[in-house]
């Protein structure tokens, strides 16, 4: 069925353009049309204003530029958003760490892993001592050979999920639930932790304006792109909220 955008169809030379920015999605076809079709919307809005529409990613730029802009952040802001989180300015801190990894693949069972990996999780809140001999016999990782053992971690080293559990959680302690990732689900004991030292704020107050600056950004973006897509008439697809997510330009303009 041909995916239609304001009564013109949505040709598979473009999806295929786009589908080299998607690779590593989990579904690279969908995020391509769902970026086109983005697109798309972009620039029949800004035919309707008006723009030129010869260069596409100006076009988009100007019409976001012009059209969802956001305030820039003041120095309260700033502070809140320092005070609201302590850890993520620290310097020098780090863990040690083990885990025991089911891993996810394309063929696994996954409810059947899941209680697997609970059922795993329950006797080791019960036996913590047996955490290696468990590692050595359930873990995917490599790991496994050494007990689970990952050694010493420091922030930016693991995926953000695991990283938040490893540096939230008391020392000597199994983490009492499953941790998720992209490569599965992990069983996670902190075996020692070393806080680190709070950044001042002066040092990076122009670091925390630009993330706000970027989180305001976004923000208004999708908010505008939602707003432009209740409007488009789009044919041949579910195009529901949770898609407006994607990238607008090839050189990865998010909303």
């Amino acid at each position: 069925m041909p995916i239609i955008v304001n009564g013109v169809e949505l040709c598979d030379e473009e999806v295929e353009r786009e589908l080299a920015w998607h690779q590593d999605g989990d579904d690279p076809l969908r995020a391509a049309v769902t970026a086109r079709i983005l697109r798309r919307v972009f620039l029949d809005e800004a035919r309707r204003l008006g723009m030129d529409i010869h260069d596409e990613e100006r076009a988009v730029s100007r019409l976001l530029e012009e059209h969802a802009s956001s305030p820039e952040p003041d120095q309260a802001a700033c502070r809140r958003f320092y005070d609201a989180n302590p850890m993520r300015f620290m310097v020098g801190a780090c863990v040690e760490a083990d885990h025991i990894l089911f891993q996810i693949t394309p063929k696994v069972n996954l409810p059947a892993l899941h209680l697997k990996a609970q059922e795993i999780l329950e006797q080791l809140l019960q036996e913590p001592e047996r955490f290696a001999e468990y590692a050595r016999l359930y873990s995917n990782c490599p790991s496994a050979a050494m007990g689970g053992n990952l050694g010493q971690i420091t922030r930016g080293a693991m995926v953000p999920e695991f990283e938040r559990v490893v540096f939230s959680s008391e020392a000597g302690t199994v983490h009492p639930r499953l941790v998720e990732t992209r490569y599965g689900l992990h069983i996670v004991r902190v075996t020692r932790s070393v806080p680190g030292q709070p950044r001042p704020y002066q040092a990076v107050a122009d670091e925390i304006a630009c993330v706000l600056t970027a989180m305001g950004r976004d923000t208004a973006w999708r908010q505008y792109a939602k707003v432009l897509v209740a409007r488009a008439r789009i044919e041949g697809i579910d195009f529901s909220d949770e898609i407006v997510s994607e990238r607008l330009m090839d050189g990865g303009v998010p909303v």
